[in-house]
């Protein structure tokens, strides 16, 4: 019986000492391309040329999305170099799709929307 309940501490011993090592053990750095960059602009009316307010904003084929603020602007951080496809949608306006290189210099995309008909 002494053996049984001996191993059984040792056994616990083990895995608390295993579970403990896990949890400070430091994630891997991801060794691709980790290199960003921000993506900025704005979005207004074709005609008037007024900024548009509440714009979506999304980079097609990745889940990154964000909507213009109060004077149009949006800004997208921690973007992977490269070409990206912007769409700007907003009800009674017709969809635009832009296509903008992002690199570490300007990257800034000005939207302009024209109303649905």
């Amino acid at each position: 019986m002494k053996r049984i309940v001996t191993i059984l501490i040792l056994a616990l011993v083990v895995l608390a000492a295993n579970a403990k090592e896990k949890e400070t053990k430091p994630v891997a750095a991801d060794n691709g391309n980790t290199a960003t960059t921000v993506l900025t602009g704005s979005v207004t009316d074709i005609h008037s040329g007024e900024s548009l307010v509440g714009v979506e904003v999304k980079i097609e084929g990745t889940d990154l999305k964000t909507y213009t603020d109060f004077d149009g602007k949006f800004t997208f951080s921690n973007v992977k170099p490269g070409e990206k496809k912007l769409v700007a949608s907003y009800i009674s306006y017709q969809a635009s799709a832009e296509t903008v290189t992002a690199n570490s210099k300007e990257n800034k995309l000005d939207i302009q929307l024209k109303p649905s008909l």
